[in-house]
C-alpha cells in the first residue's frame, strides 16, 4: 500500500472534526451551519464506504502516527471489525443530523451550535475509537467522546441535567482512571508494547493463572465491560443521561459511548486477550453470565419503567449485552450473533428513540400512559416505532432476528441450554415491555381518545426533518434482516 492510501485513513477521522469547526464558524447562520453538519455527515460515510471493497477482499488500512515512547504508538488501523463500526456510525450521522434540525428547531433549543460543535466531535472520537490499532490510542479516542458527549448531556442546565450529567462523566472518567489506566501501565511494563496483539496477555503471564492474570483481566473487563458498556452493577449512569435531548440520546444508545463500549469489549477481548486464552481460563463464560444477567435483569426493569425513554434506558442496557454474550461465548456463530448486532441494534435503537423525540416535539408526551390513540395521529412514527421493536424483540424479518439466530445457534454449539433459555426468555420479556406500547397508540384503554370516531382524529406528523429519517431507519432495519450480506461479509474477515 503506498503512502497515499495509507493516508487515505485520516480522511473520514478528521472531516467530522472538521465539521464540528464550520459549525463554530457558521455559528450566525443557522442554514449555513445545519448544512455543514450535513455535508460533513456525508462525506464521511462516503470516505469510510470507500474502503469497505479493499476491507472485504482481506485487506487494511494502517498509519502510525507518531510514537510516544519506545513500544508507546499512536497507531490507526481499518480492518473489517472497525469498518463494521464505522460504516454503522457514519450512515446513522446523515440521518441523525437531519433529524436534530427537526428535533432542535421545533423546540426552539438553546445553544444549538454548541450542541452542533459537540455531536460533530463526539463523532470524530467514535471514529478514532473504530480505527485505533493500540490500547493507548482507544484508550485516548474514548476519553474524547467521554468529554464532547459531557455538554450534550448537560445541554438544558437545570438542575436535572448537571445532576445527570455529573453522575456520567463521573461514573467514565473515574472508571477509567482507575481501571484502564493501571492496565496499560502493567502491560507495557511487562510487555514493552501496548499494541493490539493476539494473546498479548498471555506473552505476560505465561501459563500461570495467578493472581496477576486475574488482576489483569478485572482491569480490562471492568474499564470496558462493566462501565462503559453500562453491564450492570455499573449501569445506572446510562438512564441518568436521558436528561439529555432525544437526538443526544439516540447518539448515546445508538451510535457513541456505550455503542463505542461494547465494540471496545469485543476488540478486547479478540485482539487482547485472544479466544484461545479467554476458553483455556474460563473468562469467556463468565462474561457470559455476566451479560446474561444483565440481558434479564435489566429487561425486567424496562418492564417497570413507565416513561418512555427510561424504558428505553434499560432496554438499550439489556440489548448491549446480546453483543458481550455473543463475543464471550466464542464460537464462530456466537462471535457473528454479537457482532452483527452491533449495526442491527444501532439501526433498530435510533429508530425508537427517534420515534420518541418525535411524539415529544409533536405532543410534548413523554409518558407511556400518554400515548392512547397515538398512532392515528402519528401513523407513520408508530408504523417504524413498531418495526423497531419487533428487530429488538427478534422476530423476523427484522434484523434483531438475525443477531438471536445467530447467538442461538451459539449457544447451541456451546451445549448450553442454560443461555439458550437466557435467549429464549429475554425475547419474551422484550416483547412484554415493547408490545404494549404498540398496542396502546392503536387500542387505547382510555376510550375518550377514540371521541368522535377514527375518521375525527387529525394527523399530527412532526416535522418531516424528523419523520423520514426515522422512516428510513426503520426500514433498513427490515432490508438487514432480509439482506444481512455486507455486514456478514465484514464479520467474515474478522473471524
Amino acid at each position: 500500500m503506498n503512502d497515499i492510501q495509507t493516508a487515505y485513513i485520516l480522511i473520514p477521522l478528521l472531516l467530522p472534526l472538521l465539521t464540528a469547526v464550520a459549525n463554530l464558524v457558521f455559528d450566525k447562520n443557522e442554514n449555513l451551519r445545519d448544512s455543514c453538519s450535513s455535508i460533513g455527515a456525508a462525506a464521511t460515510f462516503l470516505a469510510v464506504a470507500y474502503m469497505v471493497p479493499h476491507i472485504i477482499n482481506g485487506g487494511t488500512y494502517s498509519l502510525q502516527m507518531f510514537e510516544l515512547y519506545e513500544g508507546i504508538n499512536i497507531t490507526l488501523k481499518v480492518d473489517g471489525m472497525s469498518m463494521l463500526f464505522a460504516l454503522t456510525s457514519s450512515f446513522l450521522w446523515i440521518l441523525a443530523t437531519f433529524y436534530c434540525v427537526g428535533y432542535m428547531r421545533g423546540l426552539n433549543e438553546h445553544a444549538q451550535t454548541r450542541f452542533y460543535v459537540c455531536y460533530s466531535a463526539t463523532i470524530f472520537g467514535a471514529m478514532g475509537v473504530a480505527f485505533s490499532s493500540t490500547l493507548l490510542t482507544l484508550y485516548l479516542f474514548y476519553e474524547l467522546v467521554s468529554i464532547f458527549t459531557y455538554p450534550l448531556v448537560m445541554h438544558h442546565q437545570d438542575d436535572e441535567a448537571y445532576d445527570g450529567s455529573r453522575k456520567y462523566i463521573t461514573y467514565l472518567m473515574f472508571t477509567s482512571k482507575v481501571f484502564l489506566l493501571p492496565a496499560l501501565v502493567l502491560t507495557y511494563v511487562l510487555t514493552g508494547t501496548l499494541d493490539f496483539a493476539p494473546d498479548i496477555v498471555n506473552g505476560i503471564f505465561g501459563t500461570d493463572p495467578g493472581p496477576k492474570w486475574l488482576i489483569a483481566a478485572i482491569y480490562f473487563m471492568g474499564f470496558f465491560g462493566y462501565a462503559k458498556a453500562a453491564l450492570m452493577p455499573l449501569h445506572n449512569w446510562l438512564p441518568s443521561a436521558m436528561v439529555a435531548p432525544t437526538p443526544v440520546s439516540a447518539l448515546l444508545h445508538a451510535v457513541a459511548v456505550v455503542k463505542v463500549g461494547v465494540f471496545s469489549v469485543c476488540r478486547v477481548m479478540l485482539y487482547v486477550f485472544g479466544i484461545d486464552l479467554l476458553e483455556r481460563y474460563g473468562l469467556g463464560l463468565i462474561s457470559a453470565y455476566i451479560a446474561s444477567f444483565t440481558i434479564l435483569v435489566a429487561s425486567m426493569i424496562a418492564l417497570t419503567k413507565t416513561n418512555l425513554k427510561a424504558r428505553l434506558a434499560y432496554s438499550t442496557i439489556s440489548q448491549l449485552a446480546y453483543i458481550v454474550l455473543g463475543v464471550a461465548m466464542l464460537t464462530p456463530n456466537s462471535i457473528t450473533g454479537g457482532l452483527i448486532h452491533i449495526p442491527n441494534h444501532a439501526f433498530s435503537k435510533i429508530t425508537l428513540f427517534f420515534c420518541a423525540g418525535a411524539i415529544y416535539v409533536a405532543h410534548r408526551k413523554k409518558e407511556i400512559a400518554e400515548l392512547d390513540g397515538i398512532g392515528y395521529k402519528m401513523p407513520y412514527t408508530m408504523a417504524a416505532f413498531g418495526l423497531a421493536s419487533l428487530s429488538m424483540i427478534g422476530a423476523p424479518p427484522v434484523a434483531g432476528f438475525v443477531s438471536k439466530w445467530y447467538l442461538a445457534l451459539g449457544a447451541m454449539e456451546l451445549s448450553s441450554i442454560g443461555l439458550l433459555v437466557v435467549l429464549l426468555v429475554s425475547s419474551l420479556l422484550n416483547a412484554a415491555y415493547f408490545l404494549p406500547i404498540f398496542i396502546r397508540a392503536f387500542f387505547p384503554k382510555n376510550k375518550a381518545a377514540f371521541a368522535g370516531g377514527v375518521a375525527a382524529i387529525q394527523r399530527e406528523e412532526a416535522s418531516p426533518f424528523m419523520v423520514i429519517p426515522l422512516c428510513l431507519t426503520a426500514v433498513l432495519s427490515v432490508l438487514f434482516g432480509l439482506y444481512p450480506d455486507l455486514w456478514l461479509k465484514l464479520i467474515e474477515v474478522v473471524k
